[in-house]
């Protein structure tokens, strides 16, 4: 093994809407992990796979942390909880353009107060943050730990000193080998890619009438030289939030479809055909059935 090659496990924590996700895209290079304004849009755990010459990192975007209020909300804080005692590293992701808030007083309580990880503060947005606050956040942020974090500040928008991030984290990380093929940036196979593109698009088509009540099953996924064929379900737990899809002749649906096909066939290099249509089942956040079948399901 070379002892000045490093690698290891990294996650990130962050209240809603801080741009872990974006974070990982931009790290990635391409779309990997679904991004939008409307809070606990991550539900998987998401690894993007860092590597270079001398490092590889596999960073973990967990789930939106938040008190859990049904099975999927304690699948979800259990896929937080599990990413960060297996971790390496951890990087608490702060918005530069607030001060510290009980979101993340919250998180720190809950989360990190009794961890024994060493932290990155990533004090993120900082291409729309004033300069005369800056600072003043950033201070609130480093007054939540007893310990003396290091602080980066970033932008994953733009990607203004990401590199500089990616140094600071291989100063913390262990001698290792890799643990990943060099050209492999995701553990995500396409079938998952595709149910989050598709339940991205339905988020941003409906704002805050339908996010936390949908979920996307890829029934079949055929491929082809040619043309990639997709069959997909999106699931809703009443009839008024199918409508809502649905839209007004359909025309909602064909938004969400042409988008998310758009965007799929980008990602896969080929040509889609995609077929989606809406199913109701009542509670499905607390079925477990359904829950095991879209693949949130504890781990043993």
């Amino acid at each position: 093994m070379d002892k000045n090659f490093k690698s290891g496990f990294v996650s990130l924590i962050a209240r809603p809407n801080v741009g872990k996700s974006t974070l990982l895209n931009k790290i990635a290079g391409q779309k990997i992990a679904i991004t939008s304004p409307v809070a606990q849009t991550t539900r998987y755990q998401i690894k993007c796979i860092h590597t270079d010459n001398d490092s590889q990192i596999i960073f973990i975007d967990t789930p939106g942390v938040h008190k859990p209020l049904n099975k999927l909300g304690e699948f979800l804080s259990d896929e937080s909880k599990s990413s960060l005692e297996d971790s390496d590293l951890i990087l608490f992701l702060a918005d530069s353009n607030d001060e510290a808030g009980a979101g993340d007083r919250w998180i720190v309580e809950n989360y990190l107060k009794d961890i024994n990880k060493p932290i990155i503060i990533v004090a993120n947005k900082i291409d729309t943050a004033k300069k005369e606050k800056l600072e003043l956040n950033i201070i609130s942020y480093k007054q939540l730990f007893e310990k003396n974090y290091p602080i980066i500040k970033i932008s994953a928008k733009t990607g203004k000193n990401i590199n500089t991030l990616i140094e600071k984290i291989k100063e913390q990380l262990p001698s290792g080998v890799k643990l990943y093929p060099d050209d492999e940036i995701t553990d995500q196979n396409l079938r998952a890619i595709v149910s989050e593109v598709i339940r991205e698009k339905i988020i941003l088509n409906t704002k805050e009438e339908i996010p936390h009540s949908v979920a996307v099953l890829v029934e079949d996924y055929k491929h082809t030289d040619k043309i990639d064929k997709i069959k997909a379900q999106i699931i809703v737990s009443a009839e008024s939030q199918k409508g809502i899809i649905i839209g007004k002749n359909g025309s909602l649906l064909k938004k969400i479809g042409t988008e998310a096909r758009l965007e799929i066939e980008e990602i896969a290099q080929n040509k889609v055909f995609l077929e989606i249509f809406v199913k109701v089942k009542k509670a499905w956040q607390k079925d477990e059935n359904t829950l095991k079948l879209l693949g949130y399901e504890k781990k043993p």
